[in-house]
């Protein structure tokens, strides 16, 4: 009976521990590790102790974040290619789940924060959490937490397009883009990039893409047309239109059989950024 209970208490908090660990993260599977890891750990706490089960379950999830954190910093910096958070597929978000909403680019923005800004900035700014829990979860005080999240605040509000576009216009664009570029019209395609758009490609060095930022519509332009002329060029099954992380784009399934993730940063209704996963390690979350 106390084991039903320990996990049906749990489980009412499993969604949101799992943001937390994701956005902290930038990957499913170690998100849901972590979480697991947070169960374990809430088998053997004295919860007579706990006075907010769900406040105390997210310091806990943000501890482990940080100590996993140290050692993936480390595996990033030797990661082949751009480093892309995982792609996962959300339904547009609602009122209620508005403020826990970071598009992919956003993400990356937290990618270049220390640790202890990420997790101040998140922990505060996109799950309302108050500053003193947030000081007891990263071993800070609350004055030091304030700093950190307001020097994480700064970066993320550079980082947010001047002028957003609304989710129709979005799918519109990224409807126009795989048009253009599956058919290789790039009078087309021009239309739809900005002039200084950057593409983004992560294949961990386990699929082919590109090794560095590709930077420029000239550039890209030319990457698109070259790929149309290849032997065997066709477009892809699509498996999935809609929200990437918060990005409108589409999931599709190659001529090699490779599964790709598409999205797309718009700004003043042009693409600014692209971001292409073909890493199957992490794709494999993804069930079609």
């Amino acid at each position: 009976m106390m084991e039903a209970e320990t996990a049906a208490g749990f489980a009412s908090h499993r969604p949101r521990l799992a943001r937390i660990a994701y956005r902290m993260l930038g990957s499913v599977a170690e998100a849901e590790d972590i979480v697991q890891d947070a169960y374990l750990r809430w088998h053997n706490v004295d919860r007579s102790t706990v006075e907010n089960a769900g406040a105390f379950l997210a310091r806990m999830v943000t501890r482990l974040c940080l100590d996993h954190l140290k050692s993936a910093r480390v595996q990033r910096e030797t990661y082949f290619g751009p480093w892309l958070p995982e792609p996962v597929v959300e339904p547009e978000a609602g009122e209620a789940e508005e403020a826990e909403t970071l598009t992919l680019a956003l993400m990356m923005t937290l990618e270049r924060l220390s640790p202890l800004e990420r997790a101040a900035f998140l922990l505060h700014d996109v799950f309302g959490m108050g500053f003193d829990d947030i000081a007891e979860a990263i071993d800070r005080d609350a004055a030091a937490c304030r700093q950190l999240a307001s020097r994480a605040r700064a970066h993320v509000q550079a980082a947010k397009p001047r002028f957003p576009v609304s989710a129709e216009q979005g799918r519109d664009i990224a409807a126009a883009f795989f048009t253009a570029a599956r058919q290789g019209d790039l009078t087309a395609l021009r239309g739809v990039l900005a002039s200084d758009v950057v593409l983004y490609a992560d294949g961990g060095g386990k699929k082919q893409a590109a090794s560095k930022p590709v930077e420029g519509v000239e550039r890209i332009l030319h990457l698109f047309g070259s790929l149309a002329l290849k032997p065997g060029f066709a477009a892809p099954d699509i498996l999935y239109r809609g929200m990437i992380d918060g990005l409108p784009g589409y999931i599709t399934r190659e001529a090699d059989d490779t599964v790709q993730s598409t999205a797309f940063e718009i700004e003043n209704g042009r693409i600014k950024a692209i971001y292409v996963m073909r890493n199957p390690d992490k794709l494999r979350h993804l069930t079609f």
